[in-house]
């Protein structure tokens, strides 16, 4: 994942965000079990505090022998038009290709393509 809003270190991604209020960046790791919070007043400090949030997480997680990252079953519920829906599932059918694998395909290009 290459963004410029995101953060990684060790496999887990976090989130970067500014207080104009309080003039402080801040962010949340993305995609596990729990809320771990960081913050910095510069990019540096941000990332570090990053860094040390997932590597205290970890530990913590070891300790209580946790599984620290949430489990993905591969479903979720999207709501969209009944146009898109409809021309979704021409699509799939004129191409031999079921709908859900047609959404698979065209959300992989619009990940890939960021």
């Amino acid at each position: 994942m290459t963004n410029a809003n995101v953060l990684e270190y060790k496999g887990y991604a976090g989130s970067v965000e500014f207080s104009s209020e309080n003039n402080i960046l801040f962010g949340k790791v993305i995609g596990i079990n729990g809320l771990i919070s960081y913050e910095g007043e510069s990019v540096a400090e941000l990332r570090e505090d990053f860094k040390a949030a997932v590597d205290d997480y970890l530990e913590i997680c070891k300790e209580k022998n946790v599984e620290p990252q949430k489990v993905y079953k591969g479903t979720f519920n999207i709501r969209i038009s009944p146009e898109l829906h409809r021309s979704l599932a021409v699509f799939a059918a004129a191409h031999n290709m079921t709908l859900n694998s047609t959404v698979e395909q065209a959300l992989q290009n619009f990940v890939a393509n960021k």
